[in-house]
């Protein structure tokens, strides 16, 4: 596990007292003693002392300033302290782009979190960042879902890219630049690809730092399509609740193949530890991907010792390529999972979206009565996806759809 860096910021001390003019070491001198200052010289001296005070002002305003705007790394529903980031936050940077007070990620998170401080947050690199690419369609489908369009006032975007960072700042509200020393997520990272693997073990470290806030969160995929609001199908009792490649019918079975691209989760200390546990078993388990990881460790003693309450969500609601959600009429979201490449999971997006809104241009009657499905999977293909998972099996005693 990356080891923690500590941040110190330390005051600097406040200059002494001026004192320009000092007395002579003869006390018995009778000039000292019976001449009174001349006006002259009471005017510098009050001149040079507010001086001093005001310096001390300025260098204590600064240092206040500086800590004002640093995130809690404290919880806010325990008063069991956590470790503080391990990542090269950009906000910290000197980058002209960033530097501003807008970016730190607890202005962003605040600014975007609803009453109960839940924020919804996705993660973009320059490949998916690109106008007509998978953000786009991702924004459309909050636009054109079925009361959606407000919770973007709740998304927040995580650019891990300077390109994706800008990009964001054009098309959306609330953004963040991600960036990490000496790896480059500018490209698109194929599936199982050493860069892949970076990326999805920065998003699970990254989001146990989003815990440690006080916030919790919806982290969804871009490659996800939003068509109703999902919270109303979320359990209210669970710490950790996540979507599934495939669903067996029962939200507590463990037995179900979850999906890291789509989860709701609590900010407590459960959760907390929960999301420690994940990360470092990447240790344990190398050349896994999260979802793999995630698989080997849901029934792990550890999570019973803790307490964490994990539930599985439906595909009927949260559905995707690999299991669509047969009923419109029920479907919150469609993710574009099981798929490999880019052209081929922008291609199958924008039929999503054309289904959609055929759906929804229908008369109320007709939505109610009607066997419409989606025309999806297309270009996206299983079959490369149960190959590899056949492999996992074979070799390493891996499960796991992607």
């Amino acid at each position: 596990m990356i080891p923690p860096h500590r941040l110190s910021y330390h005051r600097k001390p406040s200059p002494p007292p001026v004192t320009p003019f000092p007395r002579s070491s003869d006390s018995s001198s009778p000039t000292l003693k019976m001449l009174p200052e001349p006006p002259a010289t009471l005017i510098l001296r009050r001149f040079l002392f507010l001086v001093a005070v005001s310096l001390s002002c300025v260098i204590l305003f600064r240092a206040s300033d500086s800590i004002r705007f640093l995130p809690r790394f404290q919880s806010s529903t325990s008063g069991s302290s956590f470790s503080s980031f391990p990542f090269n936050f950009s906000a910290f940077d000197d980058s002209p782009l960033e530097a501003g007070d807008g970016y730190r990620l607890e202005k962003v998170l605040k600014d975007a979190a609803m009453e109960d401080s839940t924020v919804i947050i996705t993660a973009i690199n320059e490949a998916w960042a690109a106008p007509n690419s998978v953000i786009d369609l991702f924004l459309e489908s909050f636009r054109i879902g079925d009361h959606t369009r407000r919770l973007l006032n709740h998304l927040v975007i995580i650019a891990l890219d300077q390109k994706a960072f800008a990009r964001c700042l054009v098309i959306h509200t609330h953004c963040f630049s991600l960036v990490s020393d000496g790896v480059d997520f500018r490209h698109e990272a194929y599936f199982m690809t050493p860069d892949y693997l970076k990326m999805m073990w920065k998003r699970i470290d990254f989001l146990r730092s989003v815990l440690e806030m006080g916030y919790n969160f919806v982290f969804t995929d871009a490659d996800v399509m939003w068509f109703r609001d999902p919270f109303p199908q979320f359990y209210l009792d669970a710490d950790f609740q996540i979507a599934c490649d495939i669903f067996l019918g029962s939200s507590d079975d463990v037995h179900n193949r979850p999906n890291g691209g789509f989860n709701y989760v609590k900010s407590n200390n459960r959760s907390v530890e929960f999301y420690k546990f994940w990360y470092s078993s990447h240790e344990t388990f190398p050349g896994y991907h999260d979802q793999d990881v995630l698989n080997i460790i849901k029934s792990d003693p550890f999570i019973l010792d803790i307490g964490l309450k994990m539930k599985f969500l439906d595909t009927a609601y949260f559905g995707g390529l690999c299991e669509p959600s047969k009923d419109l009429n029920e479907v919150c979201t469609m993710h574009a999972n099981c798929c490999f490449g880019l052209d081929n999971k922008l291609h199958d997006l924008r039929v999503m979206l054309q289904d959609w809104k055929h759906f929804m241009s229908l008369p109320p009657r007709l939505k109610r009565l009607s066997n419409f499905s989606w025309r999806v999977p297309q270009n996206c293909s299983l079959s490369s996806i149960h190959h590899y998972d056949s492999l996992k099996d074979i070799e390493e005693g891996g499960a796991g759809l992607t």
